[in-house]
């Protein structure tokens, strides 16, 4: 009760830094990429006929799912690669030293029984208009005796091959050397799919390499946390982790930073910890991933029409995905919160791994965040536009007030305020606006400009 004194971090001095060409572009994740991906949802329990059905699913139209009453595909919408995860190796014991999913010639083995033919399931993606992306340095028995470059090289073969257009990396095998899988990539020619490979650094924020510098990112985007999971704190956990690189301003076209992938409508996992998000929850990740720049990775049952029906309007709604994809100097980060915290996890799960032992977790230490935190992303130069997220991290709904004068960029004091969540003008205010009764882990996402 009572007055609450508040901080406010300043990110003007990088919000509008001039944009520079990375050494190792290659062209693509001019925005942040936006996909769908098998593990948050299915965890190991994927076979050919299963992502097939993603695809399909992934470019329908329906009259059930329109934008302005134009009935969308996901694709339509930008949501155009789809990615394989995890288990798709054939896990034994190979050659004298027993690799785990490899030969002693460096090439990977497929699971015939679950992918009877990646050629053909990638073909059916191009000819659905999509991208096919695959997953390496596994983890399900995951190879660490692999580290020679015969298995990189190998592997890359394989990717050309079978026709992928994308590649998640993981962080669990022998193969961590990124600017290796990325000379190798470059050097190879594509059978199918395009030349230049997207690639995700999948190395959990903390096994080297994990973080790019100013002119060298050889890949298009990289994790900056553990495993997110199906919770409000684990959400909140990952978003924080994104901070350090949005002020070093090394989340930028090409090279972005990501707390994983979206776990917006995914039900019924096979992971224990996930309990599921509400409406409000949901909405408040999809808006805060967005306000971040962070790729859009959906992971849930796009042919599940009960789950559809629930997120459509959040992960279809024309005026946030512009935020995510729009670009004018700075990624996106928290410019105020409340001085008062609360405690969300007594483990913070971002930073938690399912391999710590008991007192490797207790090291972690908890998960204490602001009662309520804003961030903002610049939509145009000399805050022309500005997208402003409210997040209310606490038990009960809140009244949010927002000063123009405390975000980055904004020049006005007499501002419109657009809520994009409802697409609708609110009016316009002079030197503050306050969104009323914000719900428990909720957002207000408005869009700011001068009246």
């Amino acid at each position: 009760p009572g007055f609450i004194m508040v901080r406010t971090s300043s990110a003007l001095a990088f919000a509008m830094l001039p944009l520079a060409t990375w050494a190792s572009d290659n062209g693509l994740a001019k925005t942040p990429p936006m996909g769908w991906r098998s593990w948050n949802l299915y965890g190991g329990g994927v076979n050919q006929t299963l992502i097939e059905g993603i695809m399909e699913g992934m470019v329908r139209r329906s009259s059930r799912y329109t934008v302005d009453g134009v009935p969308k595909s996901l694709c339509d919408l930008g949501y155009c690669d789809v990615g394989l995860d995890d288990n798709w190796q054939l896990c034994g014991s190979y050659g004298a030293e027993g690799y785990t999913y490899h030969t002693e010639a460096g090439d990977p083995i497929v699971n015939p029984a679950r992918f009877p033919s990646f050629k053909s399931m990638t073909d059916k993606a191009h000819g659905l208009g999509l991208t096919a992306g695959w997953y390496g340095n596994n983890c399900i028995c995951s190879d660490h005796k692999t580290a020679h470059e015969k298995f990189y090289a190998g592997d890359v073969k394989a990717l050309r091959e079978f026709g992928f257009d994308s590649w998640k990396l993981d962080g669990c095998g022998a193969q961590t050397d990124m600017q290796l899988w990325d000379d190798l990539i470059r050097a190879s020619a594509p059978t199918s799919g395009r030349k230049s490979i997207m690639v995700e650094n999948c190395h959990w924020g903390s096994r080297v390499p994990y973080k790019p510098n100013a002119t060298w990112c050889p890949w298009n985007f990289y994790r900056t946390s553990g495993d997110v999971r199906a919770t409000y704190p684990s959400i909140v956990g990952n978003l924080q982790t994104t901070i350090t690189y949005a002020q070093q301003n090394l989340s930028r076209p090409g090279c972005w930073a990501y707390p994983d992938m979206l776990e917006v409508g995914v039900l019924k996992t096979p992971f224990s910890s996930d309990r599921g998000l509400t409406a409000a929850e949901t909405r408040a990740h999809f808006g805060a991933w967005v306000v971040v720049s962070s790729p859009l990775t959906l992971s849930h049952d796009v042919n599940n029409a009960t789950v559809m029906d629930a997120i459509w309007p959040v992960i279809s709604n024309p005026e946030v995905i512009a935020v995510s994809q729009s670009w004018a100097g700075h990624s996106g980060s928290p410019f105020k919160s409340a001085n008062r915290s609360l405690r969300l996890a007594h483990t913070n799960p971002a930073a938690a791994s399912k391999d710590m032992l008991a007192e490797e977790l207790a090291a972690v230490g908890p998960l204490d965040v602001p009662e309520w935190q804003y961030f903002y992303k610049p939509m145009a130069a000399d805050g022309a536009k500005t997208a402003v997220l409210m997040m209310n991290h606490a038990a009960a709904a809140t009244d949010l007030v927002l000063a123009f004068g405390d975000v980055p960029g904004v020049t006005c004091s007499h501002c419109a305020v657009r809520d994009i969540w409802a697409r609708k003008d609110i009016g316009t205010f002079t030197g503050t606006f306050t969104a009323k009764g914000v719900a428990s882990h909720d957002a207000a996402f408005l869009v700011i400009t001068p009246a």
